[in-house]
């Protein structure tokens, strides 16, 4: 089996067993550095939305090269150590690609502090949101945390697993670099639409395809795990455009139907209502204990994907 598989294999066993700690110099943190660098750079000078457009080409460019090229140097360098060195260092790195055991912890959190009282619900699912939370009501924080990690499990879970698996951890790195620009600077408001509009068409990219085998996966593993995996695929057929991303919903349609609770609607960002369509059906209201059945979907999702991994490089190889 390829060096590059078995690197994968053991990244997603760390991030399982180990997480995302955070006194771990986290690649994506010198990468978000890189970001922010590149935009005061590309802004400087006060230049027309024209010219921070195409400026926005370069930012996110050099962003995914400069992010591939120094993952390229490091394995070259600690190849000329041996092999394990390498091994080592390709685990460790596929490791920071994903983020299943952090997803689920965060999502698990905000259960845990909603239990204790609705301010505390509000102020912890603040942490994984990008939406205004003060205003929440309880279902509305269940929602927020069901919609996470339905969404991360396309971004955060299949989708570096499969570029790790067709690239190890350069295409993997590469992608990681093109998810940081989308949730640094990939917005529609008047402040970023110029400068990160190209940002944002990279990540529509990238998770293009992901993001079909991901609502797949998990109406699969709405099935296994004795959810409504028949409303799951129906919903998924039904909602799976319904989003101002051509990705998001597709994860968010598989994890409403199997659970029969309505998800999306109308947010408030930044003090401001942004109406999106509805996605599943509001058949009952959420409870804490569809999040942790959404965290088994996107972990048996994640084997799922892992098991086929392995099963095809091993027939190719």
């Amino acid at each position: 089996m390829p060096i590059h598989i078995l690197a994968l294999l053991a990244g997603a066993a760390l991030d399982l067993v180990v997480g995302d700690p955070e006194w771990f110099p986290h690649p994506v943190r010198w990468i978000g550095r890189y970001i922010a660098f590149a935009e005061k750079r590309v802004r400087r000078g006060n230049p027309s939305p024209k010219a921070l457009r195409r400026r926005a080409v370069l930012v996110a460019a050099s962003t995914v090269l400069l992010t591939a090229g120094v993952t390229a140097g490091i394995l070259f360098l600690l190849g000329r150590w041996g092999f394990w060195p390498r091994f080592v260092g390709m685990a460790l790195l596929s490791w920071t690609c994903l983020c299943a055991r952090d997803l689920s912890d965060e999502a698990e959190a905000v259960r845990r502090a909603l239990d204790a009282s609705l301010e505390q619900g509000r102020a912890r699912v603040a942490r994984i949101v990008g939406r205004d939370t003060a205003n929440l009501s309880r279902a509305g924080v269940l929602r927020a945390a069901i919609e996470t990690v339905a969404e991360n499990t396309t971004d955060g879970v299949i989708a570096p697993m499969l570029y790790l698996a067709l690239g190890g951890p350069v295409l993997g790195m590469a992608f990681k670099a093109a998810s940081t620009l989308d949730s640094m600077i990939g917005y529609l408001d008047e402040k970023y639409r110029d400068v990160g509009w190209f940002a944002a068409k990279c990540d529509d990219g990238w998770n293009y395809v992901p993001a079909r085998i991901t609502a797949l996966l998990m109406c699969l593993s709405a099935f296994t795990l004795g959810l409504d995996g028949r409303r799951a695929l129906s919903t998924v057929r039904r909602d799976h455009d319904k989003h101002l991303s051509p990705n998001c919903a597709w994860s968010e349609a598989a994890a409403a139907g199997a659970l029969g609770v309505r998800l999306g609607g109308d947010h408030e960002y930044f003090g401001k209502t942004v109406h999106k369509p509805a996605i599943g059906d509001d058949l009952r209201a959420p409870e804490g204990r569809d999040v942790t059945r959404v965290c088994r979907m996107m972990f048996l999702s994640a084997g799922m994907m892992l098991a086929g991994i392995a099963a095809i490089a091993a027939i190719l190889y």
